[in-house]
């Protein structure tokens, strides 16, 4: 133990009397373990970790494996949840923008429109309140109920408790206030962050429409459910599929496709998820090469770095030192200039994530970035710390290995050790290799981006505009005298938040 507290000591020194090549070889290591933290933690956010619901691992989205989307019709819906055999209840759910009137400032926001059973089928409790249920449901408009986000309820409240009972309006329809949503608990999709939840049996209501009797509109929301104990996903779809067959030949002319699958209900199933999780596996990939050559780029360093230093280490061998001590020293000199980039690296990692997450690029829509470090990111980032101390650790090896002490101390301070333009020479070798790769990925990504912006979309997107169609939540707000939108009758750009 002594032993190792005077190699670390004498590494300290070390690298305090060569501050230039500590605060290269520091930064080089912090840029790349900070790139592949940001990515993983994206990946860990997005893709790895599982939603904020208890026993979440045997919850999964039902899509529709012809077209590859979680999209149902509400018949069909009701077919799935009353037939199956195989979940312990099925649960659908869709995002709307509504105009709330909650007696101060009318606003527009987002939330869900959510089957009776939702809350019930996600096994979450309210923080305040209670949440509507399936007992709630007798028909169309039959359940004028809404439960407020923690973060809505928070901003707009202040945490009011006595809330419960009162009512708002959305789109001049009376909604009661029953309950709050556990802190945590920000809907069923990962990128979207729900400021309130209704049910959808009002959707006409809320939407100005009732599509919940025609079977044909397979876009009115998204199913999933917890699968029973015991029951594998493979059953679970020819469960699935069975009540597919029998729909097809119960309603011909709706054209019902007959398969289904199971995705991660949490990025609208494979029509997202999978363009999404190819995109950042090529990201991590990309950053993994970064990596390997900031590695190949320390290894060339401390190769002449023990070149320098190789007649300390022949006069030391001399004096009786084992190589094993000073092999030790130099991983020590690796791991503190690893551990020291990679806390770096996780600190401005930690910087970007936050102004990631805090993101909103489309205006008013509640964009969610769960993105925020764990401790699966920290320690990915030690791990990768140490690992790459140990690489470029390893490089000076051969060289200490190789080292004559009586020919070093005779030959003066102009004496190299062997095999040093070999061994620096094949990590030049990688290095080109790499930055070669990651240059030619580069000129790909931007040209493709160049014929993404030039591609013929059958029009002249120079000169057009994106509008919002007429909705009931935009003619209750203007109805308000609240110019909160560009329109015909309420000129220029908005006017409030």
């Amino acid at each position: 133990m002594i032993s190792w507290l005077q190699d670390l000591r004498y590494s300290m020194r070390q690298l305090r009397k060569s501050p230039g090549f500590t605060i290269t070889a520091v930064l080089t290591l912090a840029m790349a373990i900070g790139a592949n933290a940001v990515v993983f933690s994206v990946m860990n956010g997005l893709i790895l970790r599982p939603l904020n619901v208890p026993e979440a691992k045997s919850l999964y989205g039902i899509e529709r494996a012809g077209d590859q989307n979680l999209g149902q019709s509400y018949p069909d819906y009701l077919d799935v949840r009353d037939r199956n055999t195989s979940f312990d209840g099925v649960a659908g759910y869709s995002i709307d923008q509504v105009a709330m009137d909650n007696g101060e400032k009318p606003s527009l926001v987002w939330g869900m429109e959510a089957t009776g059973n939702y809350f019930d089928v996600l096994r979450i409790q309210p923080y305040l309140g209670r949440f509507f249920h399936a007992s709630d449901e007798h028909g169309p408009n039959s359940a004028p109920y809404i439960v407020l986000s923690y973060a809505y309820w928070h901003s707009h409240f202040h945490d009011d408790r006595s809330v419960l009972g009162h009512k708002v309006q959305l789109n001049k329809h009376p909604f009661t206030i029953i309950g709050v949503a556990p802190p945590g608990f920000r809907g069923t999709l990962v990128f979207f962050s729900s400021e309130f939840f209704v049910p959808i049996v009002n959707q006409e209501q809320t939407e100005g429409w009732n599509g919940l009797n025609d079977r044909t509109n397979r876009s009115v929301l998204a199913t999933l459910g917890h699968l029973k104990p015991g029951v594998t996903p493979a059953q679970a779809v020819a469960d699935l599929n069975s009540i597919g067959s029998y729909l097809a030949k119960t309603y011909p002319r709706d054209e019902h496709r007959t398969s289904f699958s199971l995705v991660s209900p949490s990025l609208l199933g494979d029509q997202f998820g999978r363009p999404f999780q190819a995109f950042l596996a090529g990201l991590m990939l990309l950053a993994g090469l970064i990596l390997l050559a900031a590695c190949a780029n320390l290894g060339s360093l401390f190769a002449a770095r023990a070149a320098d230093r190789s007649r300390e280490v022949a006069l030391r061998l001399a004096l009786g030192s084992s190589r094993r001590r000073i092999l030790r020293g130099l991983f020590t000199e690796a791991v503190l200039i690893s551990l020291a980039g990679g806390l770096t690296g996780l600190w401005a990692s930690v910087f970007l994530l936050r102004k990631l997450s805090e993101w909103q690029p489309f205006g008013n829509f509640p964009m969610h970035t769960p993105v925020n470090p764990d401790a699966t990111v920290s320690g990915v980032a030690l791990l990768l710390s140490l690992v790459s101390g140990f690489l470029f650790g390893a490089v000076p090896v051969n060289q200490v290995l190789g080292t004559n002490p009586y020919e070093v101390v005779k030959a003066g301070s102009t004496a190299r050790i062997g095999r040093r333009i070999t061994g620096r020479d094949m990590l030049l070798v990688v290095q080109i290799a790499i930055c070669a790769v990651l240059v030619t990925s580069s000129m790909v990504a931007v040209r493709g981006l160049q014929r993404a912006r030039h591609s013929n979309f059958g029009f002249e997107p120079q000169r057009t505009i994106c509008t919002w169609p007429a909705t009931p939540a935009i003619d209750c707000l203007r109805s308000k005298s609240a110019c909160l939108i560009p329109s015909p009758r309420c000129r220029g750009w908005p006017l409030s938040d």
